[in-house]
């Protein structure tokens, strides 16, 4: 997973300033929120999330074409 820099709270940011992170949620689509130095949760815009639209056959096939596309060479060599 990438993380955009303009997208990391700390939990203690995030805390004391909620509207700060919602806000950074609107415009970017998420927040990433830091818990001791770790990426630990995730602040969502449902709106904007494709992902949460989709049924979880439709999930699958994204994450088995993911899967697939990042191994493809492995994949091809054990099909010989």
């Amino acid at each position: 997973m990438l993380i955009d820099t303009n997208q990391m709270l700390s939990i203690t940011e995030a805390n004391q300033n909620f509207s700060h992170a919602a806000k950074i949620a609107d415009r970017a689509g998420s927040v990433v929120i830091f818990k001791n130095n770790k990426p630990r949760y995730m602040l969502v815009n449902l709106q904007d999330n494709p992902m949460l639209d989709l049924t979880d056959d439709e999930k699958i096939d994204v994450i088995a074409a993911r899967i697939l596309e990042r191994h493809r060479k492995a994949f091809e060599e054990l099909a010989k």
